[in-house]
């Protein structure tokens, strides 16, 4: 099912079109509107009117958090206070936080982005979406209510945190659809679990999951878990808040990001050079339809790759693969690249452990150490002492084998390691202190 066929569907010639109209309007405001701009495109030596085709876009200058930060809280909105109607804001963990602005048409679009995320994972106005994503400053709850709204779906506003609670009104609401981020999601499984609810047996048929990396053995562990067909969704709130990107039910093979309101572009982190579709690296967007707080060539510092190939679901919009990571999250041990998904992906393929992990980063002497803390299931026990030698054995083997690290590894009881109700916090790097 597709929510918005006559744009979803655009031939690639007419979307760029579409593309190069509206990213010619969004630098002209930029640079007439936004102090911040002007000065940057002055600096680069470039203008508005110097964006002849799409590709002239790679001589304009980068956007980054921290000129959000140094913006802080309204430097970059780019239209008055009186036209805009609702603020988010990023927790961020250093720093100021990250303000973003939406005008009443803000509102709409996004709304409509996000019913047409919904509708790509098969849900109708007859779905009851449970959403478990946090209201309030995160963009996460209200976006995907809007969006459930849009399409005509029940919404219970259930937001993050008290699980037992959330338990009990999955069983007697019934919903047919849960929205939360991965983690959370396996948090959710576990505590159902030890309140003795099977889990499977709920009335949910669709998951719609975000706001972190996560992988596909994730999925099919949420899968399983749960007895539903989970999607990926992909958004931030520097650009929109989630509906940015989504899966289709069709593939599931990559998110369809809504090129008409998105331009795209993927970058050499360390250089900036544009790369070709295909290449990993890291995604850079331009909003072109904002407009209390349009972006331009936003790094998002999320690593992953753009696939340009036709869909069989008929979207011709480009189609990003899953989050690899991000590039300033990125681990480097011992000159080895190592991403946290990478080693749930790991984890989650040895029979014994629980998907509950933590990576502690430290450096005796001149080298760098990695810890992996994994919890063990509730079938494993303590007490089995050769069990758990070759359960480390295993992992230690296949933790080198796949990412060509040797990291120690510390089994931990189940049920110890810190739960998260949103974002999963999985590394602690003492390298830093």
């Amino acid at each position: 099912m597709i929510y918005n066929e006559e744009f979803e569907t655009l031939p690639r010639e007419a979307l760029e079109a579409l593309q190069l109209k509206r990213l010619r309007q969004v630098a002209e405001r930029l640079y007439h509107t936004v102090g911040f701009y002007k000065k940057s495109f002055d600096r680069a030596g470039v203008s508005p009117d110097r964006l002849k085709s799409l590709d002239d876009l790679k001589r304009f200058p980068f956007t980054t958090k921290q000129d959000l930060r140094d913006n802080y809280p309204f430097g970059l909105f780019a239209a008055p206070m009186s036209s805009v109607v609702r603020l988010h804001a990023s927790s961020g963990t250093t720093g100021a936080s990250t303000v973003v602005g939406y005008t009443q048409r803000d509102i709409d679009t996004w709304s409509e982005l996000m019913g047409r995320c919904f509708v790509a994972a098969g849900l109708t106005q007859n779905d009851v979406i449970h959403n478990a994503y946090g209201y309030g400053l995160f963009t996460g709850g209200l976006g995907a209510h809007y969006g459930a709204e849009k399409i005509g779906a029940s919404v219970i506003p259930m937001s993050g945190g008290n699980t037992k609670r959330q338990i009990m009104i999955l069983q007697d609401f019934g919903p047919t659809c849960i929205c939360c981020t991965p983690s959370y999601a396996l948090n959710l499984a576990e505590q159902g679990r030890a309140m003795g609810v099977d889990m499977r047996a709920l009335n949910l048929r669709v998951g719609v999951f975000g706001a972190e990396p996560w992988s596909e053995q994730m999925r099919d562990e949420i899968e399983k878990a749960f007895d539903i067909k989970a999607f990926n969704i992909y958004g931030l709130s520097e650009i929109m808040g989630p509906g940015v990107a989504m899966e289709c039910a069709e593939a599931r093979h990559g998110m369809h990001i809504f090129e008409d309101h998105f331009l795209v572009e993927t970058i050499n982190p360390e250089t900036g050079d544009v790369l070709p579709p295909g290449e990993e690296g890291e995604i850079v967007f331009t909003t072109l339809t904002k407009e209390a707080f349009p972006l331009l060539r936003y790094r998002t510092r999320d690593i992953a790759r753009l696939h340009p190939e036709p869909c069989r679901c008929g979207r011709t919009h480009v189609r990003m693969g899953r989050i690899m990571g991000r590039s300033d999250d990125m681990l480097i041990i011992r000159g080895v690249n190592v991403f946290p998904s990478q080693i749930e992906a790991v984890l989650v393929g040895i029979s014994g452990l629980e998907p509950h992990y933590r990576l502690v980063v430290d450096r005796e002497g001149s080298l760098d150490t990695l810890e992996v803390q994994v919890e063990l299931a509730d079938t494993q026990s303590f007490d089995e002492v050769k069990v758990l030698q070759k359960l480390e054995s295993q992992l230690k083997k296949d933790m080198k084998d796949y990412l060509g690290i040797t990291a120690k590894i510390k089994l931990v009881e189940p049920r110890t390691l810190e739960r998260s109700e949103g974002k999963a916090s999985r590394v602690i790097d003492k390298r830093k202190l």
